[in-house]
């Protein structure tokens, strides 16, 4: 009975625990990678490399928290679909070098899939890539229908633009697949379909103009799965 009562006490201090969770601010600066990780956060992921144009090696960080919580998550638009999901909050830091060490350009607490967010092929998240003064964000996931996405953002003005994306899919038994290159710069989109998976057939390619008023940036494009392009088109 002891025992029972501890478990349950354990289980309530853990949700107003979870109630009570708010996102940290990051340190504005740090001489090293210890100084930028809070309490209670791991490192999940690091790159290195300029991103701000300057000859100097940046660095972007992906955070866990070491306990899952009860977060609501953006799905379908961006605003009215929201999920109430029990997982582990990330963070996406990006820290400039300077002449002192490190200083904060941005932190992000949405845009980096959650481990639970990938279906049955586990947790999606994919090693960041730094090249070009680009910071690329790739994710996996999927079942018997599996997914590829992938996000190249360029610090511009002050902002994290999003230049460039990718949005393949297939079957797993099949082999039909439908691979989406988007580039936002030249308002180009770039289609193409076929069962190229696991077959020789030559897949079919085209690529057609892609009006874009207004290019999409962190605080515009919340997560992957919001930007509903055209009608039932997702990225």
């Amino acid at each position: 009975m002891k025992l029972k009562i501890m478990l349950f006490l354990l289980s309530c201090q853990t949700a107003v625990y979870a109630q009570n969770f708010k996102f940290p601010a990051l340190p504005d600066q740090g001489k090293s990678l210890a100084e930028l990780i809070p309490a209670k956060w791991k490192m999940l992921d690091s790159v290195s490399g300029d991103l701000n144009q300057d000859q100097v090696k940046d660095l972007a960080l992906i955070l866990e928290y070491h306990q899952e919580i009860r977060e609501s998550r953006a799905y379908g638009d961006n605003t009215t679909d929201l999920i109430t999901e029990i997982q582990k909050p990330r963070i996406l830091a990006i820290y400039f070098k300077t002449k002192n060490g490190y200083q904060l350009a941005t932190q992000n607490n949405n845009f980096i899939l959650r481990s639970q967010e990938g279906g049955a092929m586990g947790d999606p998240l994919r090693p960041m890539d730094i090249a070009k003064n680009q910071l690329s964000l790739s994710f996996q996931g999927g079942g018997e229908w599996r997914w590829k996405l992938k996000y190249i953002f360029k610090h511009q003005e002050k902002n994290w633009v999003l230049e460039k994306a990718s949005n393949y899919y297939y079957n797993e038994s099949s082999g039909e697949l439908s691979d989406k290159q988007y580039d936002f710069l030249n308002r180009k989109r770039m289609v193409t379909t076929g069962l190229g998976h696991q077959s020789r057939v030559v897949n079919k390619t085209v690529t057609e103009d892609f009006p874009l008023k207004t290019m999409r940036t962190f605080q515009s494009f919340k997560k992957p799965w919001t930007w509903e392009i055209s009608p039932d088109e997702f990225l």
